[in-house]
């Protein structure tokens, strides 16, 4: 499989795009209006325990206050230096001498002690999505080039990529004896990329990750909460580091002033791999070039074209994302089961394809064309299962249910970029229809009549503040539709347009003491 990072560049924003053979399959975003807060350390404050939810909220200084589940929560003592590392996709062999003492897993077993106004040094996993603020958990970890520094875990592993038992046990040690010639204690665990690293790279690494963490400490000795310890890498930088590999045929920058910054990265972190890190100078657009514009564009729409005809349909709702599967004109065998099937399969390609493009989380239903045969159900599932392996973020997949139905879970960590590049329309408020001009008009009018049959209500002028175009609606006519109203309940009415509501929203206002009535005759 070929692929590439191409990176475009300019004043307002950088936009890196992963290439598979030639096709878009990842894209990251990074300008004013999003700032990467994941990997970031804060000394925050408890400012909520809810037992009944297994969760805490934690004072960030944030808008919203950052949610810790029980389940991340490490072993905290007093003096706040308990803490334990990343539980990430790691070969979990257990060493003898990297086994916690009894006491230790014991503690672990028992609810997390967190008390209200309770100090805590916690690290952000999953950036705010919607109204929800940012989750947290206190297993603090410092991502490095060759390995993963957990402060205060005592294990050392490594990633299960890592197939090689001998060359395994080589980097574990090199970690280990770094750890014992200095008579220090902490864990770690070693990257896909260290495999075949001499032990110089490894160690300078470790060495680096180290005294960052010696930073933070001191840090903690004096900060005040809510306070930022660490802030990770930006946007480019974190891609280059985690998936800037030997895999990688190049990264194809558009910025000479970019293209320098991970020159200068590489040159430090991965020297053998500076040779591929290439300036474009082309007059045509990159971005353009590589087709990436127009699959960008593609993201924007909930319709998705299939290679043998066909589409996809992506939906949002509330809880979770809708994928429909629709066969279009394909009919290439007489046979509908063998029809289906080849569609299905074509599919499911482009449906991890999008969820990783599209970086769709949470719960997703696909549905799927329906094939009867046990073995073609499987047959769509495999295919599945073998495209998410290209899937960096944690997937669990159901077979295929009699429906035609797959469900699928998928990490959320960051907001989709979907979201990130479009905002809620503000006529219909995202729900993809608006309400008709003339049944605003005939709300309008009911509310008018509950107001005059009530014998208590105030007297005077009143002012209804409407949208720029419900306001061109009543003002329609030679006589307009707002003077006939007036005229028919006997009532003084003035007009006023207000761009801050929302098409289907209107204010009565009492102009004398500029009192909103609306909600008590709605």
């Amino acid at each position: 499989m070929k692929k590439e990072i191409v990176i475009n560049s300019n004043d307002e924003e950088n936009r890196i795009a992963i290439t598979e053979d030639g096709k878009l399959s990842e894209l990251f975003i990074e300008n004013e209006d999003y700032e990467r807060v994941i990997g970031d350390i804060y000394l925050g404050k408890v400012a909520k325990v809810i037992p009944g939810i297994k969760a805490a909220f934690i004072d960030l200084g944030f808008k919203q206050d950052a949610f810790l589940h029980f389940s991340d929560v490490g072993d905290q003592a007093e003096d706040m230096k308990a803490l334990l590392g990343d539980d990430s996709e790691v070969d979990d062999d257990d060493d003898e001498e990297d086994t916690p003492p009894p006491q230790k897993q014991q503690r672990r077993r028992q609810m997390p002690r967190l008390e209200r106004g309770q100090r805590i040094i916690v690290q952000i996993t999953k950036e705010p999505v919607g109204n929800k603020g940012v989750r947290v958990t206190s297993k603090v970890s410092l991502p490095g080039r060759y390995l993963v520094f957990l402060p205060f875990e005592n294990k050392v592993n490594a990633s299960k990529q890592i197939q090689n038992m001998r060359e395994k046990r080589r980097l574990k040690n090199i970690v280990r004896n770094y750890r014992n010639s200095k008579g220090l204690e902490f864990g770690a665990i070693l990257r896909t990329v260290a495999e075949e690293q001499d032990d110089k790279a490894i160690v300078e690494d470790l060495e680096t990750l180290y005294n960052i963490w010696k930073d933070i400490e001191k840090q903690i000795k004096t900060g005040t909460p809510p306070a930022l310890l660490y802030k990770d890498l930006t946007v480019t930088t974190s891609v280059i580091r985690d998936l800037f590999r030997d895999d990688v045929e190049k990264v194809l920058v558009d910025s000479k002033k970019l293209f320098k910054e991970i020159q200068q990265y590489v040159k430090v972190n991965s020297p053998d791999l500076l040779n591929k890190v290439e300036l474009y100078k082309g007059n045509k657009a990159l971005f353009d070039i590589y087709g990436i514009e127009a699959e960008i564009h593609q993201t924007l729409s909930k319709r998705v074209p299939l290679k043998i005809g066909g589409h996809l349909i992506i939906e949002k709702t509330e809880a979770m994302y809708v994928i429909d599967v629709n066969s279009g004109k394909y009919a290439k065998s007489k046979d509908q089961e063998t029809n289906s099937l080849k569609t299905n399969l074509d599919a499911s390609r482009e449906i991890v394809r999008q969820i990783r493009l599209r970086d769709l989380g949470g719960i997703i239903v696909v549905d799927f064309i329906d094939v009867y045969d046990d073995k073609n159900k499987k047959k769509v599932y495999d295919e599945l299962k073998k495209e998410f392996k290209k899937d960096r973020a944690k997937v669990t997949l159901l077979p295929m249910s009699e429906f035609g139905l797959i469900q699928i879970t998928r990490q959320r960590v960051r907001e989709n970029v979907v979201r990130s590049i479009t905002e809620q329309c503000p006529l219909c408020g995202g729900s993809g229809i608006i309400e008709s001009s003339t049944n605003i008009l005939t709300r309008i009018e009911r509310w008018i009549k509950r107001y005059k049959l009530d014998k208590s209500k105030p007297s005077g002028k009143l002012i209804l503040k409407v949208h720029p175009m419900v306001y061109s609606t009543l003002r329609e006519g030679t006589i307009s539709n707002m003077t006939k109203i007036a005229f028919r309940y006997l009532l003084r009415i003035s007009l006023e347009e207000d761009s801050s509501l929302s098409f289907q929203d209107f204010r009565f206002i009492r102009a004398k003491t500029n009192e909103d009535l609306t909600a008590k005759y709605s």
